[in-house]
């Protein structure tokens, strides 16, 4: 079984910086593709973005291309979502999930672990 545990959220003035991670415990952590998604009030949850296996691929939502950058760390299991120029409706709780696959999917019913979420708001 496989713990998501996501940090890094909070208060952030609108153009601000934010830096989310993902720590994973339970099972091994190179082997997972690792996606990041979230949730607005009122809203569908949606993709942020995905980094394969040994980061060698990473694809992002039109929404935050250019300003958002995912990576990952598999010597400390983390995964981390640097989040720049932040705008009002990027407010929502950001979630990190594991997928035991070589493929990236955009669907976060297709992975198999997801975390709690960490709130992040932008104030305009």
């Amino acid at each position: 079984q496989v713990q998501l545990v996501e940090s890094g959220g909070g208060l952030v003035q609108a153009g601000g910086s934010l830096r989310l991670s993902c720590t994973a415990s339970g099972g091994t952590f190179s082997t997972y593709s690792m996606g990041w998604f979230r949730q607005a009030p009122g809203k569908e949850r949606e993709f942020v973005a995905h980094i394969s296996r040994s980061a060698g691929s990473r694809s992002y939502a039109e929404s935050v291309k250019g300003r958002f950058s995912i990576s990952r760390d598999d010597a400390k299991n983390t995964v981390y979502l640097q989040m720049n120029s932040l705008k009002a409706e990027d407010t929502a709780v950001y979630f990190c999930a594991a997928r035991f696959s070589v493929l990236l999917s955009v669907t976060y019913n297709d992975y198999d672990y997801l975390g709690q979420g960490t709130q992040v708001t932008v104030s305009s």
